[in-house]
């Protein structure tokens, strides 16, 4: 690496160190919420902490999750993929449509249709904002609409029945291993396998590069625009397995299947510490942020509280979340500088 490359990327690693030892604070900080509320809940109604309420939270909860690990891939990088809810529909629409019409058809090429939609949606999302170079938020807004448009034009009146749906198939979203649900263990394997990938691999780790500083980070030789629709193509592939296991949970689809999602998905990516501004943030922390909104969901309906609550909730954490990542950014950034400026001096 050249001395001009070095002194380029050299702030935004610093940033973005500072940034991972506050993500791995905030993932601690969560655990303790949820295992808070969980507290309180169970003293109020004991019959919260029968394992099949926190199945059911695992299960609420498993959607949310895998979608949450594509969306922190985009964050990261300073854009954002608000298609994820009707990817997720359409995709479960059309593996729904496909065992409709396949009296012997496979499991398999079911969970290839769904993740092959997605990463087309993905991809074209990605070919879109990294070409044109058209903000992700109206790219993947425009997405949004154009996807649940087409699910509506091709599932008007339409409407996937259990009977057309494999028992084998939908044992996945009820079936067990070990006290654990299937639907649960799916996305919880692929959080920790993008966890693990997104802090050992360097290409997965100019993400953060990408997302600290967009500029330097294409000038120290990342290759940017690979890097951001590599991370829309996987955000979208996500969204659509997040479709076929949609379908083995409820074994049922029709046009509406996904619809706001994508609120949800951002809000547990931002309350796991994900910064909205890009650069910083965990998948686990995101799957955690998930988890933390569907058992606020679930404790409020035990204890008898409308659950219009769970939305005002969900609003306040990301005003809180974002306004504390922002403050904290701020000092870090000045932290940093000062230090830069002492080291200089010396």
């Amino acid at each position: 690496m050249s001395v001009t490359e070095e002194v380029i990327t050299s702030e935004p690693v610093k940033t973005h160190r500072v940034a991972e030892t506050l993500s791995r604070a905030r993932e601690l900080a969560i655990v303790a919420v949820i295992l808070v509320i969980f507290a309180i809940t169970t003293i109020k109604s004991p019959g919260f902490a029968h394992l099949t309420s926190i199945q059911q939270v695992m299960t609420n909860a498993s959607l949310f999750t895998l979608l949450a690990v594509g969306e922190t891939m985009v964050i990261v990088t300073r854009n954002v993929d608000l298609s994820v809810g009707s990817t997720l529909g359409i995709s479960a629409f059309l593996v729904g449509d496909y065992f409709t019409h396949n009296a012997h058809a496979s499991i398999v090429i079911a969970f290839l249709i769904g993740i092959g939609v997605g990463a087309f949606c993905g991809a074209a999302i990605g070919l879109i904002v990294t070409v044109t170079k058209v903000p992700s938020l109206v790219v993947s807004l425009a997405a949004l609409y154009i996807i649940r448009g087409i699910l509506n034009i091709i599932g008007l009146g339409i409407q996937i029945e259990p009977t057309a749906i494999p028992l084998s198939f939908q044992k996945i979203g009820f079936e067990t291993f070990a006290g654990i649900p299937w639907i649960f263990i799916i996305p919880a394997l692929v959080a920790l396998g993008v966890g693990f990938s997104m802090r050992s691999f360097r290409s997965m780790r100019e993400l953060y590069a990408i997302g600290s500083n967009p500029g330097a980070a294409q000038l120290a030789g990342v290759p940017v625009a690979r890097r951001v629709f590599t991370a829309f193509v996987v955000s979208g592939s996500l969204a659509g397995l997040g479709g076929v296991l949609f379908l083995s949970e409820f074994a049922t689809v029709n046009a509406t299947a996904g619809s706001g999602y994508e609120l949800l998905v951002v809000a547990s990516c931002v309350i796991g510490g994900v910064a909205i501004f890009g650069g910083s943030g965990t998948v686990i922390g995101a799957a955690l942020g998930a988890i933390l909104l569907q058992i606020i969901n679930q404790s409020l309906v035990v204890i008898n509280v409308s659950p219009f609550w769970d939305s005002a909730l969900a609003g306040a954490l990301i005003l809180v979340t974002v306004s504390f990542d922002r403050l904290l950014s701020n000092r870090a950034t000045l932290a940093l500088r000062l230090k830069g400026s002492a080291a200089r001096g010396n």
